[in-house]
């Protein structure tokens, strides 16, 4: 893997969006969202995104300019319709907006319809925790069928993730799940570098479970199991249905509608301030308390130690502002032939 600075880095991909007429403040959100994901590990949705996301921004599929719109306001319940804004930008301006509100809320949700790829939803739990605040983000996309229900055969479900952060009086808790046993961006990453997955976490298209991640793009298509896989996959199939009722059930567009991959998803945000309730103290020292005591547990034989969630994230995240960041080796590739495309310069590589 090779390593960028970071600045130069997120200089790149803010020129990129720029020069497809995003405007500047949205180009630097997205390029710290995008970022922040390659910071904390999750290398499928971060730069990785970026070519993807400059042809959304080439062909209008996501709108460059413009205000989502404001279909309810309840005060602390609201929804938008984005109509294919940017995901990155829109959804940190949603969490911005919960952040202003929770004065007078301090239960805040907010649920936005037909927004563009919003990326990994871990990267934006710190806009949250580092305000001392709670957030819960769902995320599901009705235009696609990968995942199928607990017995199932055939994919009826998506990945549906989900993730929820909050603060310690040490580093803040920062979940980010799949209800699949998967993320489809591993397996579109093993099948394009011809490898199999670690483990049977999908069915081929007579119901097998099968390691081969060619299996989920065959026709007929196989499937991802749900989290769990064949033995516990009911409970992800039920994490995977709330997360569809939370977001695409709420914004009221979902798969009744039969939409189609350009739709864009439904997202469901929601902060919570403890100070409303015991207080951002007690909460802190409840979910420090607990912290230290699950990383304290002796680990089992194999297992060099107990880790939190967001642990191995934040600690890539200091080390790779430190040292540079790690892009996957097919990252940059790709983002060249839109840097030649678009007359941008691409960073050099900081020395090994």
């Amino acid at each position: 893997m090779t390593r960028f600075d970071y600045s130069a880095l997120h200089d790149f991909a803010t020129n990129l969006a720029v020069k497809l007429k995003l405007p500047g403040d949205r180009a630097e959100i997205q390029s710290d969202v995008l970022l922040e994901a390659d910071l904390m590990g999750h290398t499928t949705h971060g730069l990785a995104l970026l070519p993807g996301l400059l042809g959304g921004l080439e062909s209008s599929a996501i709108r460059v300019s413009g205000e989502p719109e404001v279909l309810s306001d309840k005060g602390s319940a609201v929804m938008w319709d984005a109509d294919r804004l940017p995901g990155t930008w829109l959804m940190t301006r949603a969490i911005r907006e919960a952040r202003a509100r929770l004065t007078q809320h301090p239960v805040m949700t907010i649920v936005i319809k037909r927004i563009t790829h919003i990326a990994a939803l871990g990267a934006y739990l710190r806009q949250a925790t580092d305000h001392g605040l709670i957030i819960l983000i769902m995320n599901s996309d009705p235009s696609m069928r990968t995942v199928t229900p607990a017995g199932g055969a055939q994919p009826q479900l998506a990945a549906n993730p989900l993730a929820f952060g909050y603060p310690t009086n040490g580093d803040p808790i920062l979940i980010d799940i799949s209800s699949s046993a998967v993320a489809n961006g591993w397996v579109r990453r093993w099948a394009a570098e011809g490898k199999h997955l670690p483990g049977q976490w999908l069915l081929d298209a007579q119901g097998n479970p099968t390691d081969d991640p060619n299996a989920l793009f065959g026709n007929p298509r196989g499937a991802m199991l749900p989290l769990g896989g064949l033995d516990m996959g009911h409970k992800g199939f039920a994490l995977g249905l709330i997360v569809e009722v939370m977001t695409a059930g709420l914004s009221g567009l979902g798969r009744a509608d039969g939409l189609s991959g350009d739709a864009g998803t439904p997202v469901f945000i929601q902060l919570i301030d403890p100070a409303a309730f015991a207080g951002g103290e007690a909460l802190k020292r409840e979910a420090g308390w607990l912290a230290d005591a699950c990383r304290a547990t002796s680990p089992r034989p194999g297992v060099s130690k107990v880790r939190m969630p967001g642990d191995t994230a934040l600690a890539s995240r200091k080390a790779q502002l430190k040292d540079g960041v790690a892009l996957y080796p097919t990252i940059m590739p790709e983002l060249k032939k839109w840097a030649d495309k678009l007359g941008v310069s691409i960073p050099g590589q900081l020395a090994a």
